[in-house]
């Protein structure tokens, strides 16, 4: 289960409702969460293009791992480009899993006005280049298998649809 959008958006906080209510229904399951595999699994990298593909590849390179050892795997970086995704797709599938990208796509404007770590603050400011949505492009995908703006739905609502994808 691959989660993609804005910094802000709510795929950490969507992923982190789905993996309670896996656990709750006695699953196991393995979060890999953007900002943590950043601080822990590929410190040092930046944020240019090349960078933030390496950033998403390396994520679904552990996750197609987790897979292929019959686990579960939760992914939620912003992964802004379709190069990058594809290739974690294609990895996931090589191991024999399956592959469900989510693009919450909560608008621009909705993720800067909930800025949560003050992240857009600091990007308009000229403090962080490159800044995926205002500087650097996210690339909308076109092959997400569910599309989803935080907006206006609950957190209990979206991942009821997540629930019922990973079902089929």
């Amino acid at each position: 289960m691959f989660f993609t959008g804005l910094s802000g958006s709510g795929k950490t906080t969507l992923a982190s409702a789905l993996v309670r209510r896996i656990v709750a229904d006695a699953g196991v399951v393995t979060l890999l969460d953007g900002d943590e595999v950043r601080e822990h699994l590929t410190k040092g990298l930046g944020f240019d293009r090349e960078s933030r593909e390496t950033n998403v590849e390396r994520i679904g390179y552990v996750a197609a791992l987790i897979a292929k050892h019959g686990g579960l795997a939760i992914a939620s970086p912003i992964a802004p480009f379709d190069s990058s995704r594809k290739r974690v797709r294609a990895m996931v599938e090589a191991s024999g899993a399956r592959f469900v990208l989510v693009h919450v796509a909560t608008p621009l404007t909705e993720c800067e006005a909930r800025d949560v770590k003050g992240l857009y603050a600091k990007a308009r400011a000229g403090l962080l280049p490159d800044f995926t949505g205002l500087d650097s492009p996210y690339e909308v995908p076109v092959d997400a298998e569910l599309v989803l703006d935080t907006t206006n739905v609950t957190v209990e609502e979206a991942v009821e649809r997540v629930w019922a994808l990973m079902a089929d």
